[in-house]
């Protein structure tokens, strides 16, 4: 068989559709963690700011090297499906700006199917600081993002898709959360949900805890957000959220991720490359899992595309695999389906 055909026309595969803060990421690798300090922000982790801090920020990095990137945690996730060629869509709010036509263009470039509310508000925007050692910071302002509201979803948007994939982030608005679900589970959807951000689960445990016990079929957290949720080390917060979901994934950076489906669990390695930034690490292993969850594979064989996807966006900066890889890749993926 060819390779280069597309794994679509080889299998049935269910569509997915992602809701989350369309943003545009400010990509910033810095010389040390001193501007960590000076604006107060807990390396590694993801903190809302305003606009007067957000420009601030941008302000005291830009003597640094700068590149824009689209961004948003559902949004990469379901970009990197989109360039495996799965029939994707997202939802999410935009302000009528430059930078919001710059998100929605990358968006449908790679053949996402967009629904994008636009605002009179500035695109939100997520400065990303880039430690030396690849750890990443984030200081997000929402901006149009924040405006979308559980007003806006309505059932046309969930019709023609079989899973939903949320980030966490979402979770500061719960009526919008509880709405989306809703919505998908009277479309009989699956929904995936990204624990997002140590920090935001920390401040929203519990209405983590009640959206998962009522919705959730497949839970992704790192081994920070699964500690904050549980309490517990990987081994054991895996086994932990699995009492609460269908499927528990738990992501330990170089050591790969532990997955676990009723009695079932398959520990996958990570790919060994040079990481120059994490940033996208996550989101790209949620592409390649759900990618292969969307084909009906085995557990194992999702989190080795998970960690195919991982590795190779870690290799540069910012949340996108470079798009000269994704020939090579999904010639991978193929490869590794039909194994």
């Amino acid at each position: 068989m060819n390779l280069t055909i597309s794994l679509t026309k080889i299998f049935k595969m269910k569509h997915i559709l992602g809701i989350g803060n369309a943003l545009v990421d400010v990509m910033t690798p810095i010389n040390d963690d001193e501007i960590l300090e000076k604006f107060s922000l807990p390396k590694g982790s993801m903190q809302l700011v305003d606009i007067n801090k957000s420009q601030m920020l941008k302000e005291g990095t830009s003597k640094f090297k700068i590149t824009l990137a689209p961004g948003g945690s559902a949004a990469n996730t379901i970009h990197g499906l989109a360039m495996l060629e799965a029939k994707t869509g997202f939802i999410g709010s935009i302000g009528r700006d430059d930078t919001g036509d710059f998100f929605e263009n990358d968006m449908k470039k790679a053949g996402v199917k967009t629904m994008l509310l636009k605002r009179d508000l500035m695109t939100g925007t997520a400065v990303a600081l880039i430690s030396p050692d690849s750890e990443r910071t984030f200081a997000t302002h929402l901006g149009a993002a924040v405006a979308l509201g559980a007003d806006d979803l309505g059932d046309a948007f969930f019709k023609s898709f079989q899973i939903l994939y949320l980030e966490g982030y979402l979770i500061i608005n719960k009526s919008f959360i509880e709405k989306a679900c809703k919505l998908a589970k009277e479309n009989n959807m699956k929904i995936a949900l990204d624990l997002a951000s140590y920090n935001v689960v920390d401040a929203k445990r519990n209405d983590f805890r009640e959206i998962i016990d009522n919705y959730i079929d497949i839970v992704f957290a790192n081994e920070e957000e699964a500690r904050s949720f549980t309490g517990l080390n990987p081994e054991d917060a895996v086994k932990e959220i699995a009492l609460h979901t269908d499927i528990s994934v738990v992501k330990i950076g170089k050591e790969g991720s532990i997955i676990m489906r009723g009695d079932e669990i398959v520990r996958v390695g990570s790919l060994q490359v040079k990481s120059t930034d994490t940033t996208g690490a996550g989101d790209l292993y949620a592409s390649g899992f759900l990618y292969g969850y969307a084909n009906d594979l085995p557990l194992d064989k999702c989190g080795v595309i998970g960690s195919l996807l991982a590795g190779n966006v870690i290799e540069n900066v910012g949340a996108k695999i470079d798009n000269k890889k994704w020939p090579e890749l999904r010639k991978q993926v193929m490869e590794i389906v039909k194994e």
